[in-house]
């Protein structure tokens, strides 16, 4: 393992940015200062002009190994998300074999830490049938557990009453759902199926089908059911300004009991763009019309805790399908920080936002163990961009398996230039390093 200092950088962190020089030493940042004596047998990077990050927390991403490898695996999917800046995920229970017992989740760790370019960790899955099981995961080692209140891949519907209540009720760690009402979306789609019987469908119906108020009341009976029980609630992928009224702002993150995330893609889409983009973005919640200057105005005003991808590929002939074949989901992860770097630049965020929903409040939400920030003796995950250096994404410059994005021919204005897991140095300037897979991301009890 190298050792580093990073030379007169500025450091984008807990609500400051400041130029310093930084020790990276056996994986952990050692030390921070104005400046740092020159030492032998270290690795010394000029970072005069960049700005070094703590590295992204991504907690929602679909990696699709096992069982739908043809799409993504754990090693193409990290590799990607080391690109964009990525440091560590956690990663969806819906792949096949669902992810419903503790053997079948240690059998993805194992993957992962063979596999894996990034830190990592596994959310274990909860379904109508598997409460005994789900109640055994080790909060420790394990994000949390997740639960779809909407349709979903295999058998991960979780519509029976007394099931959620026995979940809410008594899992002690973090309960992530995905909220979109069945019933609602189920009428929505004999409706439209009705108008629109064959393959001629306009793109944006999506946003009808899965509509506001399917969020709405699916999001609104998870928090009611969350305050009665007192659960550790945390709701995925927000897409409405009406669920905004659901969350606080009162509270500092690390005291909330029920917390929010929304993903880049709703942030930087809306319905008007499946007339470019089709079912290349047709994901569920769906982009919707309207929603995205509400929904940034959320997370800036802290009702909106995290930023995530949902990173959720599919073969380009999938998605090629009409818009009743093509399946939901966007692959995202190699470019999420970018896109939020150019709504900084843009001037709608700031840079120390954009650190704070990226890194500092997965880590303080998870309660993730010495990560999230750059801090002396935390590991070193950090990632090293330039804001004045244009990236244009091409077909070439991808990583995903699946080998498309809705992103190629944009140029972002940002360039990630760097990234180190765990001190490891992994990703400089397009070329990476696999020195060793990286760690399973470690959990804080909960009081």
């Amino acid at each position: 393992m190298k050792n580093y200092i990073i030379r007169n950088v500025a450091i984008v962190n807990e609500g400051k940015i400041e130029h310093q020089d930084i020790l990276i030493q056996k994986g952990r940042i050692v030390k921070l200062a104005p400046i740092i004596d020159k030492l032998t047998n270290h690795k010394e990077i000029n970072g005069e002009g960049l700005h070094l990050l703590p590295g992204v927390i991504d907690d929602q991403v679909h990696f699709r190994e096992p069982g739908l490898t043809h799409k993504a695996q754990i090693a193409t999917e990290s590799k990607a998300a080391l690109a964009g800046g990525t440091t560590s995920f956690m990663e969806m229970p819906n792949t096949v074999p669902n992810t419903l017992t503790q053997e079948l989740l240690e059998q993805k760790y194992a993957i992962a830490e063979q596999d894996s370019w990034t830190n990592y960790s596994f959310f274990m899955g909860g379904s109508n049938d598997n409460y005994d099981e789900a109640m055994r995961t080790d909060l420790s080692k394990v994000c949390g557990l997740k639960l779809f209140m909407g349709s979903s891949t295999g058998n991960m519907l979780v519509d029976n009453a007394q099931t959620l209540e026995k979940f809410f009720g008594n899992f002690e760690g973090l309960i992530a759902t995905h909220c979109e009402d069945e019933a609602t979306v189920k009428a929505n789609l004999a409706k439209y199926k009705e108008l629109y019987p064959t393959d001629e469908v306009p793109y944006d119906i999506h946003a009808l089908i899965r509509d506001v108020d399917a969020c709405y009341t699916s999001s609104s009976f998870a928090v009611d059911l969350a305050q009665k029980l007192g659960t550790r609630l945390h709701i995925l992928h927000i897409s409405t300004a009406k669920e905004l009224d659901l969350f606080g702002s009162s509270l500092p993150l690390a005291e909330k009991k029920i917390t929010s995330e929304v993903c880049v893609h709703h942030l930087y889409f809306d319905a008007e763009d499946y007339k470019t983009f089709g079912t290349q973005i047709k994901c569920n919640p769906s982009i919707k019309h309207g929603q995205r200057d509400a929904l940034l105005q959320g997370l800036l005003d802290d009702k909106l805790d995290i930023i995530a991808t949902d990173h959720a590929p599919h073969t380009w002939e999938e998605k090629s399908g009409s818009y009743w074949q093509a399946p939901s989901g966007v692959p995202l992860v190699q470019h999420s920080l970018q896109v939020m770097l150019d709504m900084h630049l843009q001037g709608k965020i700031s840079l120390e936002k954009v650190v704070e929903k990226m890194a500092h409040a997965p880590a303080d939400c998870f309660k993730i163990r010495e990560r999230g920030y750059i801090r002396e003796g935390y590991w070193a995950d950090l990632v090293l961009v330039n804001l004045n250096r244009p990236f244009t994404v091409t077909k070439e410059s991808l990583e995903y398996k699946c080998g498309w994005s809705p992103f190629v021919g944009k140029t972002f204005g940002s360039t990630i230039e760097k990234t180190f897991v765990s001190g490891e140095l992994k990703y400089d300037n397009g070329e990476f390093i696999f020195s060793e897979p990286g760690r399973r991301l470690t959990f804080c009890p909960r009081k």
